[in-house]
């Protein structure tokens, strides 16, 4: 959860979009994960965790500048119908989340 925490802190995401992210779990239990108190984290919480980590990732790797990689999230992207990858990611699906992970990807590594 830090890591996860940690990169919303870098890209600059309340918490409201940070709880979408992450499935909407209680704001008891969002608030307890961000203070570091965490028990058990569900297949769902952690597969979204790893889809930001990866999408934090490619990042870094496609963008040699690292404000660039971590403010691409939020710039309006044709891919995403003119919203920003931020709100794609936000928008409550984990299906939503591997979009922009596809997307990263292929740009990361077009000749695959």
């Amino acid at each position: 959860m830090q890591g996860f925490f940690g990169i919303m802190e870098r890209w600059g995401v309340d918490n409201g979009t940070a709880r979408a992210i992450l499935g909407a779990p209680p704001e008891r239990t969002f608030f307890d994960w961000k203070r570091g108190r965490v028990a058990r984290l569900s297949n769902d919480t952690l597969r979204r965790i790893g889809y930001v980590a990866g999408i934090w990732k490619a990042l870094q790797i496609v963008y040699s500048n690292p404000q660039h990689a971590d403010s691409w999230i939020s710039r309006p992207n044709r891919a995403f119908g003119g919203q920003t990858p931020l709100a794609r990611m936000a928008a409550g699906d984990v299906t939503d989340l591997a979009a922009v992970r596809e997307y990263i990807d292929a740009a990361r590594a077009p000749w695959s």
